[in-house]
């Protein structure tokens, strides 16, 4: 009895230290897989290097950092565009870089995403991907023979009567690297980022709106150049050095037509309510029109203008409304859009819905029929306490422009002041 008591004992010994082994081997194993895993489904912080697929076989770079906070910081020259608007499911990932309706849509690993930037409305979808580490936007770098600094004279779609239009580009060289802008009298280019190599100039940015590519080879004082947008349109450009070259008057392009002497509209807000000039809102005030759409990255800077005058004036002589042209495709999903923008930006004036389905510039004036034309998004239209309008503003220089920006704001203010005064 004792021998078998002993062998019994011993057994159990030795089961149960077979059992803890196992045990600890599926733990450690556990622990190990659960490591992995938790390295393959992470979010890598640092810098990384994006394309977007555009026409011609060509690639549109831009650099994006991943802060360990999941903060995405998209870069462009000076300009960071900031978003936390990150969804993440399995292996998925959604971001919405900014305040507009175009999101990326990734398969994430550890060093490599792939997928999509897609705008909904405007059905475009553009291939995507990003590899993990710090690279230069373009790749493909050799030494310049030129040095681009200063102004052109430009043209887009040079051989098109009915679609050409002119621009001015401003741009700074420092060796190979290249920034700067291409203002036009409906708005500027953004903050453009990129590289002469040799003689060839490779410009980009991506500000979730607008994905921009602009190549060019440039001989002598003369350049010759493709402007891609996304991966839904292209067209050429020229511009030749002029740095006395200025574009026409943004205050005189446009106007009130012959047979009207005043502006006038009526359009709902988020709440269904209408508001037109007459309502007690606008009464003995300067009143500061803004035509506009939350899809518009111009827009977008004049409003952080606006707001930030607005906040800071607190003036009651003032009011500032904004009528919104949405290409949304329902009212639902064009008032969910403008809510987004008033939020984000904290806009403090009303924004009436003036138009959906479709931006369309045509179907806007027909809404605004006492204007020659809209002719840009953003528009501004300058209406004085008597309900005269003063002055109409097509287009806005945002900060992209550096001085043009800076210039704009002040005379803003002086002229916003002087008729408050009256």
């Amino acid at each position: 009895m004792i021998f078998l008591r002993d062998i019994n004992t011993n057994s159990t010994v030795i089961v149960k230290g077979l059992i803890m082994r196992i045990f600890l081997a599926v733990l450690v194993c556990y622990s190990l897989n659960s490591c992995n895993s938790d390295k393959r489904n992470s979010l890598r912080a640092g810098i990384w290097r994006a394309e977007l697929e555009v026409q011609d076989n060509r690639k549109l770079p831009f650099l994006f950092e991943l802060t360990p906070d999941t903060t995405i910081r998209f870069i462009n020259a000076d300009e960071i565009i900031e978003t936390r608007e990150i969804d993440r499911k399995g292996d998925s990932i959604t971001i919405h870089p900014s305040v507009f309706e175009g999101y990326i849509k990734a398969a994430v690993s550890e060093n490599e995403w792939t997928g999509w930037f897609i705008k909904p409305s405007l059905n475009h979808k553009v291939p995507f991907t990003a590899v993990f580490g710090k690279k230069p936007r373009f790749k493909e770098v050799q030494k310049a023979r030129i040095d681009i600094t200063g102004s052109w004279e430009t043209v887009f779609s040079p051989n098109c009567d009915t679609c050409r239009y002119e621009a001015k580009g401003v741009f700074t060289q420092k060796e190979n690297k290249v920034t700067g802008t291409f203002l036009t009298t409906t708005g500027d280019y953004r903050f453009l980022e990129g590289v002469v190599t040799g003689d060839s100039l490779k410009l980009s940015t991506f500000d979730g709106a607008h994905a921009f590519l602009f190549e060019a080879r440039v001989i002598d004082n003369d350049m010759h150049g493709t402007f891609y947008s996304g991966n839904h349109f292209k067209e050429e450009f020229r511009a030749k050095r002029n740095d006395s070259y200025e574009l026409p008057d943004e205050n005189t392009l446009t106007f009130l037509k012959e047979g009207y002497d005043s502006f006038a509209f009526r359009f709902p807000d988020k709440n269904g309510d209408t508001l037109s000039l007459h309502d007690p809102y606008f009464k003995d005030k300067v009143v500061i029109v803004q035509i506009m759409g939350s899809w518009c990255p111009n827009c977008l800077d004049e409003t952080r203008f606006y707001t930030e005058f607005y906040n800071t004036q607190k003036t009651e002589e003032v009011a500032f409304v904004a009528l919104a042209f949405e290409y949304a495709k329902t009212k639902e999903k064009a008032f969910r859009q403008l809510e987004r923008l008033q939020n984000k930006l904290g806009v403090p004036y009303p924004i009436l819905l003036a138009q959906y389905g479709t931006s369309d510039k045509k179907e806007a004036q027909k809404k605004l029929p006492m204007l020659n034309h809209v002719l840009s998004y953003p528009t501004t239209i300058f209406i004085d306490k008597k309900g005269k309008v003063r002055r109409i503003h097509t287009g806005f220089n945002g900060p992209a422009t550096g001085e043009k920006h800076e210039t704009f704001k002040k005379e803003f203010s002086r002229f916003v002041t002087d008729l408050s005064k009256e």
